[in-house]
């Protein structure tokens, strides 16, 4: 009978996620292979690093406290009764990079050398959002899945301009280091285009319907944006695709922030009251213009 994973590591059940990442650091010292000899040293130190795996997770821990050894059966089970892993919010899928709890890489958990048992290794994780978000920035909640099951919450904290590509930084949040010094959980922006906004580097671009009088004549009309509605000058004669510019309306930066384009979009009614179709009429009547030539 395998010894029990509170036993490998010295600890109470009752020990505190302090208390466990603090015992199997001193015991990761004192058994890693590289540094201890001795027979035995390589599955005690293999068995200790299992204990930390599933009992610094609350939710394989909890499984372990329940259904002891043969708790992964019971996961796998749960995980057959549904296909869905842990998402952020938003719907976003996140997932650690690293090595499962089979197959650990020793130097990227005691970072560059065993001698010095240096810091835990950094986790990867994606967090879509949209333009009004990377726009506004703020506070995000998100669960990223661990390679052991389970999954942990953290707050990312959303810069206002954010780009797509930007890493966030949590520190601590990344693999248990030997000599205290956890790694970090580094999270990449993925800024989504939304419905309404088309993000370009800082520039935003934005549809801007129109009525065909409002394109023919001109007009003064409102513009939704990410920091408010603004007013925009139509000029006579604009056509669908037309770009109006914004200056400034883009996304935020230091120095120089981006611009707005409001791509025209002229729109047709649906349906004609009576007197809209014999004002049409009267139109095509009286007008000399060919659209497909132009003039």
């Amino acid at each position: 009978m395998a010894e029990d994973l509170y036993s490998a590591l010295g600890v109470s059940r009752s020990a505190d996620q302090k208390e466990i990442r603090r015992a199997y650091r001193e015991k990761a010292r004192k058994f890693h292979p590289d540094v201890n000899k001795t027979p035995g040293a390589e599955e005690t130190f293999k068995r200790i690093s299992e204990a930390h795996d599933v009992l610094s997770d609350p939710e394989t821990r909890s499984q372990y406290d329940r259904f002891g050894e043969n708790f992964r059966q019971y996961a796998a089970a749960d995980a057959a009764r549904s296909s869905e892993q842990p998402r952020g919010s938003g719907g976003t899928r996140y997932t650690w990079s690293g090595g499962g709890a089979q197959s650990v890489n020793w130097e990227d958990l005691f970072g560059g050398g065993f001698g010095g048992f240096g810091r835990g290794a950094d986790h990867n994780a994606e967090l879509e959002i949209t333009v009004e978000e990377a726009y506004r920035g703020g506070r995000r909640t998100v669960q990223v899945a661990s390679p052991y099951g389970g999954a942990q919450e953290y707050t990312i904290d959303i810069p206002a301009g954010a780009v797509d590509g930007q890493r966030l930084r949590i520190a601590g949040a990344g693999g248990a280091g030997a000599d205290g010094q956890d790694g970090d959980l580094l999270v990449t922006l993925r800024v989504k285009d939304s419905k309404r906004y088309r993000l370009s580097g800082a520039d935003i671009e934005t549809d801007l319907p129109i009525s065909p009088w409002e394109a023919a004549l001109g007009a003064d009309v409102r513009v939704p944006t990410p920091g408010g509605p603004v007013t925009v000058h139509v000029p006579p004669g604009s056509s669908t695709g037309r770009r109006l510019r914004l200056r400034g309306q883009g996304m935020p930066r230091r120095g120089q922030p981006g611009d707005l384009y409001a791509r025209v979009k002229v729109v047709v009614p649906r349906t004609l009251s009576k007197k809209e179709k014999e004002l049409f009429e009267q139109l095509r009547d009286e007008s000399s213009f060919d659209a497909r030539r132009g003039s």
